[in-house]
């Protein structure tokens, strides 16, 4: 019984000495609790829409005001033309438009690359509007732009494609690295005439490599099995994709350098990259809706920037000139990641 206390305490000394992975123990518990509170929800509030009225009737001005009596809707503002409101739908500035023809037909426009969000907000219009529908004798019509169909792969292909990345770039190249000290063999590798960062840079290329076949093959099942269009350019998605992996690929070089054992990188990984990238990325569920502070963390999350994105250029058919903001945040990303991660391998080898 003395051993097996024995063995008991040694276990606990050999745990207890690992402070990083004791921390995310910890810490877990209590990131996935506020994550899984605050992130995950279904209701979609303070959602931004625009209202052209053809009619000139005062009693769409009742409507509009109902629409922003609620929780669930805000104005952003009133527009002269159609053009105005698609413009606005491929900046992603609005989420819905109210269209009033001079014969009183209402019409809901709707962005359905998220059609799960599409279909709620519809719902939401519906509800607070009937009583006025009946009244004033309004003739309501749905229009679903981008996705008609509503099929939720338009939604799933762009966030499987960041969590494929991620996945394969970041964590294995994390994994991989680590092995290496574990095994003592990154320190002969260094002794090399080969400078230390292009051993790294060597490590880190073959999962570029897989993870670019990966991004093709997901696209030719998206599109030829799931039918999902391509609408944009392919280039500018594979483009996008090789910029994305390259920020997941610092990302997984700087876990390396912060860890010493492969145990502590996948976890480092799984907390600070897959979680993340499920919950705050906007795959599953709308950044908008969640507190102000947990939006605030989704904008350092790299697979935001790249699904919004993907999502412009496949679905909407948007060009570079229109993403230029999602381009710069992840070159800076990986720019940024990249220079800490050098820096930190110098320092610890």
């Amino acid at each position: 019984m003395r051993q097996f206390g024995s063995f008991i305490r040694k276990e606990f000394y050999h745990i207890l000495r690992d402070k990083r992975t004791m921390t995310i123990l910890l810490l877990m518990p209590i990131i996935l609790i506020i994550l899984f509170g605050y992130a995950i929800t279904t209701e979609i509030k303070q959602s931004p829409f625009v209202v052209l009225d053809n009619s000139f009737d005062t009693r769409t001005n009742q409507l509009i005001e109902q629409l922003q009596a609620s929780e669930y809707f805000t104005l952003y503002s009133k527009v002269s033309n159609v053009e105005e409101i698609e413009n606005l739908f491929r900046q992603g500035k609005i989420r819905m438009a109210l269209v009033v023809s001079p014969t009183n037909d209402l019409q809901i426009l709707a962005d359905a690359t998220d059609p799960n969000e599409a279909a709620a907000l519809i719902q939401y219009a519906q509800a607070i509007l009937s009583s006025q529908l009946s009244t004033f004798n309004f003739q309501l019509s749905t229009h679903l732009l981008y996705n008609p169909q509503m099929k939720s792969a338009y939604n799933f292909v762009p966030g499987v494609m960041g969590l494929i990345l991620i996945l394969i770039c970041a964590m294995m190249t994390s994994v991989g690295i680590v092995k290496e000290k574990e095994m003592g063999t990154m320190e002969v590798l260094l002794v090399s005439p080969m400078k230390p960062v292009y051993i790294v840079l060597a490590k880190a290329t073959p999962y570029l490599l897989i993870s670019l076949i990966n991004i093709i093959t997901i696209l030719l099942l998206s599109r030829f099995l799931l039918e999902v269009p391509i609408v944009g350019s392919i280039w500018l998605v594979l483009g996008l994709s090789v910029l994305y992996a390259l920020v997941a690929l610092s990302l997984g070089l700087l876990i390396s350098t912060i860890t010493d054992t492969q145990q502590a990188a996948m976890l480092i990984s799984w907390v600070v990259l897959m979680l993340p990238v499920m919950l705050l990325s906007g795959m599953i569920f709308p950044i908008e809706n969640m507190p102000w502070i947990l939006q605030i963390i989704s904008d350092i999350v790299p697979a935001k920037w790249y699904i919004i994105a993907v999502k412009d250029v496949m679905i909407k058919g948007l060009g570079a000139e229109t993403i230029l903001k999602e381009i710069g945040i992840l070159a800076l990303m990986f720019v940024t990641l990249t220079a800490l991660s050098v820096k930190r391998f110098k320092i610890r080898l």
